[in-house]
């Protein structure tokens, strides 16, 4: 087995390179979550006003949800090709059914008497929206972009098989070379990354809650 201390060393001969893939793994993950955000967003409030569009919309996002990433890499690689757009494209989708559901839901949670007031107030359907129920739904859907990305971080190591780099490069050399701090040198800072990532977030995610409603 090897020692804490060989890994270190291993891992410190590695830096530069450990922090260039670490930069690729953020931009892929950072950007499909936030393409997921532009498009997400819009779509589960769009389906708070029509429950047919609710049920179609949720029950395509969760069939996406369900397929295994690998399947989905290969299932797209003969319409995009090998690469960094596949990734993010793939990332992209899976990030899409927490963000709309939890934009759905945290709007949909809103008080019905606050809406009933707004609009006794004279308050059109815009000003409801953007005045009362997304400042009161901000904290919901921040949970559902925080579990995007954490679960976003995880996936992104399976692109590095359609050669979009990033961290997972290091873990697959290292399984095809049979070298455990290799693997090491992708797997911890991958894990770290996700922690670190949902701490953030979930900061972020307290930071809008307004305080009668923390725990």
């Amino acid at each position: 087995m090897t020692s804490n201390v060989s890994f270190l060393e291993f891992f410190m001969g590695r830096l530069p390179e450990v922090l260039t893939q670490t930069v690729r793994h953020l931009s892929i993950t950072g950007t499909a979550v936030f393409i997921a955000i532009l498009i997400g967003v819009p779509l589960g409030i769009l389906i708070t006003r029509n429950r047919q569009a609710a049920r179609v919309i949720l029950s395509i996002a969760n069939v996406m949800q369900t397929i295994p990433s690998l399947a989905f890499f290969g299932l797209m690689i003969p319409l995009l090709g090998i690469g960094r757009p596949l990734a993010i494209f793939v990332l992209f989708l899976y990030a899409l059914l927490p963000i709309i559901k939890n934009t759905y839901t945290g709007i949909k949670g809103v008080d019905d008497a606050l809406t009933e007031a707004g609009r006794g107030m004279g308050m059109t359907n815009g000003q409801l929206l953007t005045m009362v129920e997304l400042p009161l739904a901000l904290p919901v859907m921040m949970a559902g972009i925080r579990i995007a990305a954490v679960i976003n971080i995880g996936t992104a190591t399976i692109a590095a098989l359609i050669g979009a780099q990033g961290l997972g490069s290091f873990i697959f050399r290292g399984i095809s070379m049979g070298s455990n701090n290799l693997i090491l040198t992708g797997a911890v800072p991958a894990a770290l990354l996700a922690l670190l990532v949902d701490w953030m977030l979930g900061r972020v995610e307290l930071w809008l809650t307004p305080k009668g409603m923390r725990d």
